[in-house]
């Protein structure tokens, strides 16, 4: 199975319980309505939070140059668009089917409005709990700093594919020089 739709489906899982949860927990306690309705949405975001950073570290450990990293932009946009659409339909099912009052207003409207809601409430969170996650993976990793530390006269030079090797004789300070006239640019252009 694709990890983008394993992602959707997982957080469209925890979507449709914390909406079913709040709809039985606003019939116990309608006073306490603004704190459960933060409560619920605190938990959905944590959820992709969590998922995310994990994601993140996980792909900083296994590809340490971040140019190298998988593409978890992607992975998370369309895990995000599973999220909205699946919990949209789910919970429009479960307030049609069952008695938990869940409150959703029509299958059209908790297929595109609620459902862009839904994207953004799990791809931005997303987005910052990779970035943490690899610069936190990153920050831990040993680095080899045995290239770092030793004379410069020691460290391997930065090799071309296909160039020729530079010659060890240019390398040290003593490395004979050619000293080139200044430029005056008010001096008279040669003709040609």
């Amino acid at each position: 199975m694709k990890p983008w739709l394993v992602r959707g489906l997982g957080l469209s899982l925890v979507h449709v319980i914390v909406r079913a949860l709040l709809g039985a927990a606003l019939m116990q306690w309608p006073l306490q309505g603004s704190i459960l309705r933060w409560l619920g949405l605190a938990v959905v975001i944590l959820a992709a939070v969590v998922w995310a950073g994990i994601d993140g570290i996980r792909d900083r450990r296994a590809y340490p140059d971040p140019d190298d990293g998988e593409d978890l932009t992607m992975r998370w946009l369309a895990a995000g668009a599973v999220t909205g659409i699946v919990a949209g339909f789910l919970t429009w099912l479960v307030d049609t089917l069952t008695a938990i009052p869940i409150g959703v207003k029509s299958i059209l409207f908790e297929l595109t409005s609620g459902a862009a809601f839904t994207v953004l409430l799990v791809f931005l969170p997303a987005m910052a709990a990779v970035t943490a996650g690899r610069f936190f993976a990153g920050r831990g990793e040993k680095t080899d700093e045995s290239d770092r530390t030793a004379p410069r006269e020691q460290r391997e030079p930065a090799t071309v594919a296909g160039a020729p090797a530079a010659d060890p004789a240019w390398r040290n300070d003593d490395a004979p020089t050619e000293v080139f006239p200044a430029v005056d640019p008010h001096a008279p252009r040669p003709e040609r």
